[in-house]
């Protein structure tokens, strides 16, 4: 029960239908897998379609394309059920040779050209470089890695991208945080902004700045202090406690790059590069990789933003407004208008991220990917009304939106705030639950439901854990192969099985749930849910395991036991492959 057979019962409807209804022939055909397995392997509601326009009922309809319906050695039998539809039932011979074609395409099962070659940009993560990947970030990269994998064996030309921020007022915060943490360590202290970045990480580069430079960039305590307003109580959180704060820390940073001058561009890229380098280090470890890291700086550099804002000002779609340009997205559906460009001359992150969406269509894109966290929900309408202003194909960006994971361990929800440094690294959650649990877990929801991550069931050895469950049902294959090679089994030779012999109920569910594999890898791929490949998985495993359980695979009978290893080794194929695509290993023992 191949894709094959899929277009092959497909083809047998549609011969039937230019016979009973040639007005009609471009009707779509349409098949679905009944629920419940006595309703048989496919079934078609192509005569509920065309009861209106013929003005018959449906089962009339459905009875008139039975009668035209070709022979076919795959099919069993058909019925008509319920209201109308057409249930086919397929031969054993046809749900069986699936275990053959999934041996003969080996990790290429499941490959699809839905895609066409068609090239697509995914970019995601994308995280200021101010600090470490926590685990909120971490859901983001195994989602746009999952989902680039799954497009790219969907047949899409994939190009992985991470947007790096490196020109706006966070890497500003981060270079005077670091800044201010080398002072302290040259004795010239002053009270540290509560809203830097106060994490370990920040006084791990003052170190380094201090090793290799001494106190080349020492400024007196002093003079960085001065004119800065002063710092309301800590216990205040109202909002002018809080503006006052960022107030604060604005003249620290000029402050910083008046006493610096020149040397204010070392500490700024210090900082940038080693946090860049962190963040490249921690994802590779992760098994999440890019081809493009487009700088945000270079936007700038290269004067797009400045013709950008130019290009829509031209066409009408900005305004001035106390000495700002405004952007009217509310004439292409944003409940208001946004700034691109302060009174002060300085551009906005719109402004720099409606060119950098410029760039990305000027690169010839089919297809444009966003993957945002649920917070930048508001996001999408002002930035596809920018495409709509600059004259290009907004329908060729889709946004897909992922929630934040909330980590709990021992049943506490742990903080992860930049900032204070209170926060759960990715690099820390993978060191105690393993790349696999972190990859598995992540796509186990789709991307915008709500996630919590049990750590508890992540590092559990149960058939509770879902990856644990399916990498056990592989390792599983590995045994039983094992053993059958040193009696002499050949892999070879598992083409030539006889799979006839497969006839017991467990056999023939297990081999039209490996069947469903490159419905489910298309399916997902124009959902942009690799969720379902997990899902598809643990059915895949649970489906084995009961096989397993129940029958023997290495009986006397060496024509019965070649035909169960082949049906074990194709699932472990499946299983390979599917896992693969979520960035999961698939190891031998267990």
């Amino acid at each position: 029960m191949t894709q094959d057979i899929r277009t092959h019962i497909a083809d047998l409807l549609r011969a039937a239908l230019n016979s009973v209804a040639p007005d009609a022939a471009s009707a779509p055909v349409l098949l679905d897998r009944p629920k419940q397995a006595s309703h048989g392997d496919f079934a078609s509601n192509l005569a509920l379609q065309l009861a209106k326009p013929l003005r018959r009922s449906p089962r009339d309809v459905a009875q008139l394309l039975l009668a035209e319906l070709p022979a076919s050695p795959w099919v069993q039998k058909v019925e008509i059920a319920g209201a109308g539809f057409i249930n086919f039932t397929l031969q054993p011979a046809a749900k069986l040779k699936v275990i053959t074609d999934v041996l003969a395409a080996g990790a290429t099962y499941g490959r699809s050209p839905a895609g066409g070659g068609k090239k697509i940009q995914i970019e995601f993560v994308s995280a200021n470089p101010t600090g470490p990947l926590h685990v909120g970030h971490g859901r983001g990269a195994a989602y746009g890695g999952s989902l680039s994998s799954l497009l790219a064996f969907a047949g899409w030309d994939v190009t992985r991208e991470y947007y790096v921020n490196d020109a706006g007022r966070q890497m500003d915060i981060l270079g005077v945080s670091t800044w201010l943490r080398y002072l302290d360590l040259h004795g010239e202290s002053l009270p540290f902004p509560p809203n830097g970045y106060q994490g370990d990480y920040v006084r791990d580069m003052a170190k380094q700045m201090q090793a290799a430079h001494a106190g080349k960039y020492v400024r007196k305590a002093a003079d960085v202090l001065a004119g800065t307003p002063g710092l309301p109580d800590a216990e205040r959180a109202d909002d002018e406690a809080k503006q006052q704060r960022e107030l604060h820390l604005d003249a620290l940073i000029a402050n910083a790059k008046k006493l610096l001058g020149e040397d204010w561009n070392y500490v700024h890229n210090h900082a940038l590069t080693e946090q860049l380098a962190d963040c490249r280090d921690d994802l590779e470890q992760f098994g999440v990789h890019f081809e493009v890291w487009f700088s945000e700086k270079a936007l700038f550099d290269t004067g797009l933003v400045a013709r950008c804002i130019d290009r829509l000002e031209k066409a009408g779609h900005i305004y001035v407004q106390d000495g700002a340009k405004w952007f009217r997205s509310t004439g292409f559906g944003d409940e208001k208008d946004r700034v691109v460009q302060r009174d002060n001359g300085l551009y906005t992150y719109f402004a720099s991220d409606i060119a950098y969406h410029l760039n990305k269509f000027e690169r010839g894109f089919d297809k444009v990917i966003n993957i945002w966290g649920a917070d930048h929900h508001g996001y999408i309408p002002r930035v596809t009304g920018a495409l709509k202003a600059l004259e290009l194909d907004a329908q060729k960006l889709q946004v897909a939106l992922v929630q934040f994971a909330v980590l709990y361990r021992n049943g506490q929800k742990a903080s992860m705030s930049t900032r204070s440094g209170e926060f759960v690294t990715l690099r820390d959650l993978r060191r105690e639950v393993g790349n696999d649990a972190c990859r598995f877990f992540y796509v186990l929801r789709k991307s915008d439901q709500h996630l919590d991550f049990d750590l508890d069931l992540a590092k559990s050895q149960s058939n509770e854990n879902p990856v644990y469950y399916i990498q056990y049902a592989h390792a599983r294959v590995c045994s039983v192969m094992s053993t059958w090679a040193e009696a002499g089994g050949n892999v070879d030779d598992l083409a030539g099985a006889n799979l006839s012999l497969l006839d017991n109920p467990r056999e023939q569910a297990l081999a039209a749930k490996l069947a469903e594999f490159p419905e489910i890898i298309e399916a997902a791929a124009a959902d942009l849910a690799p969720h379902a490949v997990a899902f598809y998985l643990k059915d895949l495993a649970a489906d084995f395991h009961s096989w397993y359980n129940a029958e023997r695979m290495l009986v006397d009978d060496a024509a019965l036991r070649d035909a169960r290893v082949a049906l074990a080794a194709a699932v472990r194929q499946t299983i390979r492959n599917g896992m693969s695509l979520l960035g999961v290993s698939c190891p031998d023992s267990m």
